[in-house]
């Protein structure tokens, strides 16, 4: 087989995958950015050029808040998810030496996964609601006088109900990384007079990092497209550009809502990108 033949083979056989991409990633993201350009005159949008989405965007408060607002829970579900993660990942991995109670404790972590995330979302009403389980307890023990309001349609309950969706996403590649690492390495450094906490702090947190990233990538760009436990668990109380975007493609401004699909987009790029910088994950790729 020459040379040639077998470069027009790999390109073949990288062709299908290619189309893929194109079709049904690319292309979508393109037309996006090309309708974020549209002029929307308030009952129909009308193609053409003009930056006036993106003023609008920059020049709001709301739009501004709303981002932040996207941020915080950002911040947030990644702190819980990977406090969360680390811990249970570390447990599976150092003090379940049975690999079929370590499998089965692991596929518990996906129990969630099991139902719908609205059926998931739901099941949170009657435990946190105004006369739910946690304040019915809380004012049984008298350790409150009146029902909590914030347990549930706030923020809390938006980052509750995404860690508790989420956190999985976290676990798995955290879990990943700590089995792989070679356990010769943390018997060498016992030896040498390392203690628990040293060993963990140059030999197990930094061969696990780049599970960390992996599952930060997972936490960030999955919520920051979030809209659906906004919606449910913050009662209309809580915003996020998902759910901003949802409610201007429900009221026909496909123009104002791609411009924000665009901005979100390139922020999440940011993020994954610096994220990328910091954690070489290659080797755990």
């Amino acid at each position: 087989m020459t040379r040639a033949s077998k470069t027009l083979q790999t390109y073949l056989l990288a062709a299908p995958q290619t189309l893929v991409m194109l079709l049904f990633l690319v292309f979508p993201i393109v037309m996006i950015l090309i309708v974020s350009f549209w002029e929307f005159t308030g009952f129909s949008m009308e193609p053409g050029f003009t930056l006036d989405n993106y003023r609008a965007i920059f020049s709001s408060n709301v739009a501004l808040r709303t981002f932040l607002n996207t941020f915080k829970y950002v911040a947030l579900v990644w702190a819980a998810t990977l406090l969360i993660g680390y811990l249970v990942a570390y447990f599976l991995a150092f003090y379940v030496d049975d690999k079929r109670l370590q499998i089965g404790l692991f596929l518990l972590c996906t129990i969630p996964f099991w139902t719908s995330n609205i059926i998931r979302m739901i099941s949170w009403v009657p435990l946190l609601g105004r006369e739910g389980l946690v304040n019915s307890l809380l004012l049984n023990l008298g350790l409150i006088q009146q029902p909590l309001e914030w347990l549930l349609f706030s923020d809390f309950a938006v980052v509750l109900g995404m860690v508790h969706l989420y956190n999985f996403f976290m676990i798995a590649p955290i879990f990943n990384s700590l089995m792989r690492i070679d356990r010769n390495l943390i018997t060498a450094a016992e030896d040498m007079g390392a203690s628990g906490w040293q060993t963990f702090k140059e030999v197990i947190l930094p061969l696990s990092a780049p599970g960390i990233a992996i599952g930060s990538i997972f936490i960030v760009t999955i919520v920051m497209g979030e809209f659906v436990t906004v919606r449910l668990m913050g009662g209309g109380q809580a915003a996020s550009v998902g759910k901003l975007i949802q409610t201007q493609i429900g009221s026909i401004q496909y123009p104002l809502a791609a411009a924000n699909a665009v901005i979100l987009l390139l922020v999440t790029l940011v993020l994954v990108l610096a994220i990328l910088r910091v954690v070489n994950i290659r080797n755990e790729l």
